[in-house]
């Protein structure tokens, strides 16, 4: 028999350390940490994208970041569609992504008490830094998204560039995703195969002036998807405006999906 084992400390420290035993012990690990998410042997799991890959676990499965989450979602019908040959990510990520930290410097931000865990006011602010910097000037949460793409797509060479931002909003992250295909696609079409897509929920009524907002996503696992307009200047574009609870489809949620598929 096999237990499941859903490990949802985000220190990679211990990740690294207990994952590996519980494996050993005919645990399957469940582990939202970044540690394993790039490892050659263990899969990058995001139900209504890559199910298939959950067979392949050798006691360690990872949940994959929640930015690259919501966004995965949205990517793989259109990908299965019209192949997708280049991705631009803005995000708007929200303070819940950077733990109760974060949720306090905004909370305590309104009431004119400085940062703790930001390196500037968050409250009437945006930051572009999320996460470290690296040597090649992007943060590690744009080049998780980026790294993470690629491998649940199975496109190691796509072409993908990201911003990432902090903004003053306690929980949902949103993104204004850029896709450019290979195909050329009709845009009813496309918009029939998002709303036919699992886990997602178009709202797409600019008339009346319907689309998705951090309030509508928060509290549901599904993502989100608007203001799904052609972009003009490629052949073949389109864009996205793709929100998503990050503490539920972006984390927890998904990483009890995976759990209940193993069990079905």
């Amino acid at each position: 028999m096999v237990s499941i084992l859903l490990y949802f400390l985000q220190v990679g420290e211990t990740s690294g350390k207990f994952a590996p035993i519980a494996a050993s012990k005919n645990c399957v690990v469940i582990d939202n940490s970044s540690t394993f998410r790039m490892n050659e042997d263990v899969p990058l799991i995001v139900p209504e994208v890559n199910p298939e890959e959950i067979s392949n676990h050798h006691g360690i499965i990872a949940n994959p970041n929640c930015s690259t989450i919501q966004a995965v979602v949205a990517l793989k019908p259109l990908d299965d569609k019209y192949n997708i040959k280049r991705i631009v990510y803005s995000t708007y990520q929200a303070v819940s992504g950077a733990g109760k930290k974060g949720i306090d410097d905004l909370a305590n931000g309104i009431k004119g008490l400085q940062p703790s865990k930001f390196p500037y006011p968050i409250y009437n602010n945006c930051l572009p830094h999320i996460d470290v910097f690296l040597d090649n000037s992007y943060t590690k949460e744009e080049e998780k998204m980026i790294n993470e793409t690629r491998k649940i797509l199975k496109k190691p060479d796509l072409k993908i560039t990201a911003t990432a931002v902090r903004v003053p909003v306690f929980n949902s992250h949103c993104e204004s995703i850029n896709v450019e295909f290979e195909n050329e696609f009709n845009l009813y079409e496309l918009k029939k195969t998002l709303s036919n897509s699992p886990g997602i929920i178009v709202k797409d009524d600019i008339e009346n002036n319907i689309y998705p907002l951090p309030t509508n996503a928060t509290g549901n696992d599904e993502v989100f998807i608007g203001r799904i307009r052609r972009d003009f200047s490629v052949d073949s574009g389109v864009n996205l405006w793709v929100v998503a609870d990050n503490i539920r489809k972006g984390a927890a949620s998904n990483a009890i999906q995976i759990m209940e598929y193993m069990m079905r």
